[in-house]
């Protein structure tokens, strides 16, 4: 804890995680917002994280390579010699925090910016005339395993192929699309020669890279220190994290399924921003004048001056667009008829129907099931009346029962998490009250988590779908309902988090002479690791499926277990509960691995994990054009076999619920999406497969 801190701390007060700090005199105090910064997060995670770590060179060397990581990836700006010069420092972080200077971080951001700026006029210099194409040389796409140059030429070498990489891609897209109209004789597609494509091709290089240096360009000094202060907290483990005050809405929004805005969907164009859809019930759709196909040319905030987006970055113009409930903001748009017209629309809250839990009605050869969608385990962080997923649940549940089901298939796959208190109320809609999830703190203290309503939604069978990427709050629910015997759990092994985070506000640390840093952020920190009721832990290890099913990515190593700085399994006591009883696990495992041998899907599947697996090493490309194109087709031949599993399959289909088509009825665009959606059940190998170990488990 550096001197600055320690001097915060004499007058400070710890409530519960959040250090709120008094006032102290600060006449003529010079401060750097950096320093305040760094010193708040060390404070934050020295005293809440659930494993404190020791500041020393250990700990500096992990943070600087970490940096460096996140610097420089690609290794396409930094020479060896820049990482020489940061390297020096690679075992003084921990010193330079302590001494409050930022030597390090201050030296690479002078050079990464230099670089960048070097950068530009090179990929501008190799679009601008045509590239040779018949060279016999390979480009790494790998970040990894790609190494910083020694020299300028050497580096300008990489960026040519790099480029010719880009450029090639785009060549073999319009040529393959190209041959493809020439077999069907299609004539709306006009012929072009190779040498028109090659210019066209550099064209969209060009403009695809002249956008990414304009991202470049817009990471910020606090962006950039972000990155820092990130790379250091990462330290402690994967899921420590600092959030810039932007960066926390963006959470909040993206984990209560809501934001504050017009309500209209939006696609970037060469002049600005045009939009694409209305959404019904939206404050767009009341006021009733911006419509499908208008393109915004300004914004105003109220009756101030309009702000010209023409040429604006898409996210840049969008934040000015949105705003908070009940203020108003003014379009000037370019209708289809060319006419111009000022439009005011008073904002509103926004909810994203798509990211809520949503049902469909299964039949397998003539028995109905159903099946519910969960993306997420979203809560009302924002405090505005956001949706809750565990009430949606029940909703769902209901609407279901009404239908007269023989079955329930939940749908976690790639559910990343969320909220603790959601899966605990979730897990309790299938059995009576008991403990659902056991979570440890640092000081060894288990909070047995339980649900407490006697209230049961459903008590027929029940599957978990699961896969890798079902992570946390997802891993919950599956281990709950495996350790009770509930249900089946059915998929591939599960991510391994078994950690739970909390967030600290930083500008609760701020005392009111510094309150013109604000807003500060927010740190996101692992206080917890959670338990299953059994006492194992989900973390590394995940959830095994009581029913395995074939994976692409069988042979790929994934998950928690890969990521930097995971923290160790461990396991804790058994918790008080009953098993349910009345589940033929192993009857269950032999009729589905039957159904698997014979199906022609699962074995495409099989086969798909060890070609995957033989390409994962496979990352250089040959830049010449005749051989890089060879290589696509053969990957595009290898891939048509797959096709079969998009298919429709014989006795299996999937529905809305009427009830959901009539409330939709007004919004034919969503109805649209959600009946395709519907559609893509019915052609969902796994799910068709849960679907018969509902029916055995009958």
């Amino acid at each position: 804890m550096s001197k600055f801190i320690q001097s915060l701390s004499k007058k400070s007060l710890l409530i519960g995680s959040v250090i709120l700090l008094s006032s102290f005199g600060v006449a003529n105090f010079f401060f750097d917002k950096n320093t305040i910064i760094l010193d708040m997060v060390f404070t934050g995670l020295n005293n809440a994280h659930y494993s404190p770590l020791k500041m020393n060179d250990e700990f500096s060397e992990k943070a600087y390579d970490l940096y460096l990581k996140r610097l420089d990836y690609s290794k396409k700006f930094l020479l060896q010699a820049d990482v020489d010069v940061l390297a020096q420092y690679r075992k003084d972080i921990d010193n330079q925090i302590i001494a409050q200077n930022h030597v390090m971080y201050n030296k690479s951001v002078e050079l990464i910016n230099k670089r960048i700026k070097e950068k530009e006029s090179w990929y501008k210099a190799f679009l601008s005339k045509p590239i040779d194409y018949t060279v016999d040389e390979e480009y790494e796409t790998d970040g990894e395993k790609a190494v910083f140059m020694k020299t300028e030429a050497e580096l300008k070498k990489e960026w040519e192929k790099m480029i010719k990489y880009q450029v090639l891609s785009r060549m073999d897209d319009m040529l393959e699309k190209q041959e493809k109209a020439k077999e069907k004789k299609d004539t709306v597609i006009k012929l072009r020669s190779l040498d028109s494509i090659e210019v066209d091709a550099r064209k969209k290089t060009l403009k695809a890279n002249d956008d990414w240096f304009k991202r470049l360009y817009k990471f910020s000094n606090k962006d950039r220190f972000a990155q820092y202060v990130n790379a250091i907290a990462k330290v402690y483990d994967p899921h420590t994290e600092y959030m810039p005050a932007k960066d926390k809405k963006r959470f909040d929004q993206s984990m209560s399924g809501q934001f504050e805005g017009i309500g209209a969907r939006l696609q970037a164009t060469e002049t600005g921003l045009k939009v694409s859809e209305i959404i019904v019930g939206s404050p767009s759709f009341k006021q009733g004048e911006l419509k499908a196909g208008d393109e915004i040319q300004k914004v105003a905030q109220g009756s101030a001056e309009p702000i010209d987006i023409t040429g604006m970055d898409m996210e840049d113009a969008i934040e000015l667009i949105k705003g908070r409930k009940g203020t108003e903001v003014r379009l000037t748009v370019k209708k289809s008829d060319n006419s111009t017209k000022i439009i005011p629309i008073v904002r509103d809250v926004i909810e994203m129907e798509e990211t809520y839990a949503k049902s469909a009605i299964l039949n397998n050869n003539n028995t109905k099931m159903g099946y519910i969608y969960l993306p997420s385990f979203y809560t009302d962080f924002t405090r505005s009346g956001a949706h809750h997923c565990a009430k949606d649940m029940r909703k769902e549940i209901e609407k279901l029962k009404a239908q007269n089901i023989k079955g329930l298939i939940i749908d976690l796959r790639d559910n990343g998490g969320g909220s603790l208190q959601e899966v605990v109320e979730m897990a309790g809609l299938f059995f009576d009250k008991g403990p659902v999830v056991q979570v440890k703190a640092k000081n060894n203290y288990i909070n047995v988590m339980e649900d407490r309503n006697p209230d049961v939604a459903y008590d027929g069978p029940l599957a978990i779908m699961v896969n890798h990427g079902s992570a946390s709050a997802s891993e919950i629910l599956a281990a709950a309902i495996q350790d009770y015997k509930r249900g089946i759990v059915v998929g591939t092994p599960t991510f391994g988090k078994g950690t739970v985070q909390s967030f600290i506000d930083l500008d609760q640390m701020v005392i009111p002479q510094l309150d013109t840093i604000k807003p500060v952020g927010a740190i996101k920190v692992t206080q917890q690791k959670f338990y299953r009721i059994n006492g194992g832990a989900t973390q590394l290890r995940g959830v095994v499926p009581d029913v395995l099913l074939p994976d692409p990515y069988e042979f790929i190593d994934l998950g928690e277990k890969e990521m930097e700085n995971p923290m160790p399994w461990d396991e804790i006591s058994r918790a008080n509960y009953t098993e349910f009883k009345g589940i033929d696990y192993l009857g269950l495992q032999k009729n589905s691995m039957a159904r698997i041998k014979k199906s022609v899907s699962f074995n495409l599947i099989e086969q798909e994990s060890k070609e995957i697996k033989a390409r994962k090493d496979d990352t250089k490309y040959n830049l010449n054009l005749e051989k890089y194109r060879a290589e696509q087709k053969q990957l595009r031949e290898q891939s048509k076999k797959y096709d079969v599993l998009k298919k429709e399959m014989k006795g299996f289909t999937a529905e809305l619920l009427s009830v959901d088509k009539e409330r939709m009825a007004s919004d034919t665009t969503r109805l649209g999406r959600e009946n395709r959606w519907a559609k893509n059940l019915s052609k969902d190998v796994y799910v068709n497969e849960v679907s018969h170990i509902i029916n055995d488990m009958k």
